[in-house]
Parts: C-alpha cells; sequence; structure tokens
C-alpha cells in the first residue's frame, strides 16, 4: 500500500508544484520558536514535500537534510534551494523511511516532521522509524511532529484499508490516539502533545515534541499531561 501511495504523491507533487503553497506551516513555524530559544541548528526534515518549512527553516540559518520518497518532491526542493540561494544550508535525498536514514549516529539537534507519520506506515514500520531518528539525535535532541488524531472529521470515514488508516479522495492518512503517540515515545522523554487545527475542514492534529533522553538519565520520561 505505501508502495502505491509513493507513485500518488509523486503524481500529485508533480503535477501541482505550487501545491502547499509557500507560507510555512503553522507547526515549522511553532518549531522554530522551540530551536532559537535552545540553540539548535542541524536539523533534519522527514517529508519535505515541496520545501515550504524546508525553505523557511534554512533562510533562518539551520542546516537542513530533508529526505521525502517522491523524487519530484525532492526535484523540487533542489530546485527551490537553488533559485534562493540556499545550496549551502540544504540537502535533499530520495529516500524511502520504512529503511535505515543515510546518517551516521547523533549527527542531528533536531529531527520535524508535518503530517509524514500519518502517511500509509504500519505501526511497525513506525516503530522502526522512530527508532532510527532516535539513532540520528543527539542526546538531548528534539523529534517534533504532528499527525492527524483520531478527533478528526475524516477518521473512520472512506475507505478503511488497515490499523488506524483511511483512504480518503485517493490519500491514505493513518490517524493517532494518544496512546499511539505514547507507545511510540519509547527511549524519549515525552515533553508535550497539544491539539491544533490546520486547513479548511479543518484537520485536526496534535503536535508532539519528544526529547532523546540523555545517557546520564538526566531527562524524565514520560511525563503525564
Amino acid at each position: 500500500m505505501t508502495d502505491e501511495q509513493q507513485q500518488y504523491w509523486d503524481e500529485m507533487l508533480s503535477d501541482n508544484p505550487e501545491m502547499f503553497g509557500d507560507e510555512p506551516s503553522f507547526p515549522a513555524q511553532e518549531a522554530m520558536k522551540i530551536f532559537k530559544k535552545e540553540g539548535k541548528t542541524v536539523v533534519l526534515e522527514l517529508g519535505g514535500g515541496q520545501g515550504r518549512d524546508t525553505l523557511y527553516f534554512a533562510r533562518h540559518g539551520l542546516n537542513v537534510s530533508v529526505v521525502d520518497y517522491a523524487r519530484s518532491a525532492v526535484s523540487t526542493i533542489a530546485t527551490k534551494i537553488q533559485q534562493f540561494g540556499l545550496s549551502s544550508h540544504v540537502q535533499a535525498i530520495h529516500h524511502d523511511v520504512r529503511t535505515t536514514l543515510p546518517f551516521a549516529d547523533g549527527v542531528f539537534d533536531i529531527v520535524y516532521s508535518h503530517m509524514l507519520f500519518c502517511m500509509a506506515l504500519k505501526t511497525t514500520e513506525m516503530e522502526f522509524l522512530f527508532a532510527e531518528v532516535l539513532r540520528v539525535l543527539k542526546p538531548g535532541g528534539l523529534n517534533i511532529y504532528t499527525v492527524r488524531n483520531t478527533c478528526d472529521i475524516h477518521y473512520r470515514a472512506g475507505i478503511h484499508r488497515e490499523e488506524d488508516m483511511f483512504e480518503v479522495g485517493g490519500f491514505v492518512v493513518h490517524f493517532f490516539s494518544a496512546d499511539k503517540v505514547k507507545h511510540l515515545s519509547q527511549g524519549y522523554a515525552l515533553e508535550g502533545i497539544e491539539e491544533f487545527e490546520e486547513g479548511e475542514l479543518p484537520r485536526k492534529l496534535y503536535f508532539v515534541k519528544l526529547r532523546k533522553l540523555s545517557t546520564r538519565g538526566h531527562i524524565e520520561r514520560n511525563r503525564s499531561y
């Protein structure tokens, strides 16, 4: 199913080069406040799409590695970073997140993703990916992500695929409960789950902030909210 979605996204992004617009997403703007406050500068973005958040981070002086499984997305980002003179701040890589991330251990201050985890990924595939994110983060590094949640209007709508995945208009969405967020936080301190809305429906999402546990155990794990 993920392979079918890959082709679908590739075609959609290729046919609609400004599908998501040029303005940074609300989560990217909120994440930037955290990055500035903590002095975080080295970012891995998972699922960069057409690069609106990638460019926003780079324009604020962050060094960004961005991966996407749609070749058209990577091509679009590569074109934009050259167009805006940001090549020294961004590297765009074609990669399937179901496989080992192409980076060494402990190299990123931040891993950021806006709705990448609610793609057509099984829970077992996400467990693998979250472990990979943990591997490439520095101790105390942040995993900040957003996902559509089970209060969303499209939850249980459309065609049920498997687990909490439903297909609406050709797109398969994996919806997250708060319990799933907590389940995937193994090895992290869960520092926040905030609800927000986006788009015209509007979509209902979680903004999740995880911190990699330090080797000295100074970070409290799985706080209650």
